[in-house]
């Protein structure tokens, strides 16, 4: 009998090892299963080389749409896709930072333009010549055709212009307009009030 008994106390020791071997086996099962089906996420999504392009592109379509993309942005992701890994990263950031920096850039530089007008009211005596040489305009007098250039819808002979005419004044001209505008002024000829020189039509049409 206590043998038996003996046998039987062995048969539910090792019945209960055998369930705990069990539990413990199905716990770790469930404990590595989230790494697997993360394994295998990360496999099926876009990795991270084609993220940076994308992210890259994007910008580069933002900084463009307000003219501001860079000229070796594109030369930039070509790289990047055909170089693959860090490099790859590497060269799609540089082309995000490009396409930020020029989208800011094309801002500034429209808000600058639109606060780079000023107005100057005409009074008796002056002319496009002694306002362009007033120091709080260009002083310089041969930069009158930039005056004549910015206000063509309220001067038609640039000989004439009236007392009390609000005259918009161009601080954003750039120098190449300046030298053009220098240029004609210096070879334009004389003055003849109620003309309007075939001469200063051909710079208006530039």
């Amino acid at each position: 009998m206590k043998t038996n008994k003996f046998l039987k106390n062995i048969g539910m020791m090792t019945a209960v090892l055998a369930i705990g071997a069990l539990t413990a086996g199905c716990a770790s099962t469930q404990q590595e299963q989230p790494k697997d089906n993360h394994h295998a996420a990360h496999h099926k999504g876009p990795n991270a080389c084609e993220k940076a392009i994308s992210h890259a592109n994007a910008a580069r379509k933002k900084a463009a749409s307000v003219g501001g993309e860079w000229r070796d942005i594109k030369k930039i992701l070509k790289k990047a896709k055909k170089a693959g890994g860090s490099k790859c990263l590497k060269l799609a950031n540089k082309a995000r930072r490009q396409g930020e920096l020029g989208y800011a850039q094309a801002l500034r530089e429209a808000a600058q333009k639109t606060s780079a007008s000023s107005i100057y009211t005409v009074s008796k005596g002056d002319s496009l010549w002694s306002i362009a040489g007033d120091s709080s305009v260009y002083a310089d007098p041969y930069q009158w055709p930039l005056i004549y250039k910015a206000n063509r819808d309220q001067i038609k002979d640039a000989d004439l212009i009236y007392p009390g005419q609000s005259l918009d004044i161009d601080r954003s001209a750039s120098s190449a307009d300046i030298d053009a505008a220098v240029s004609h002024a210096r070879g334009r000829g004389a003055w003849a009030v109620g003309v309007v020189e075939d001469a200063d039509r051909a710079y208006l049409a530039r």
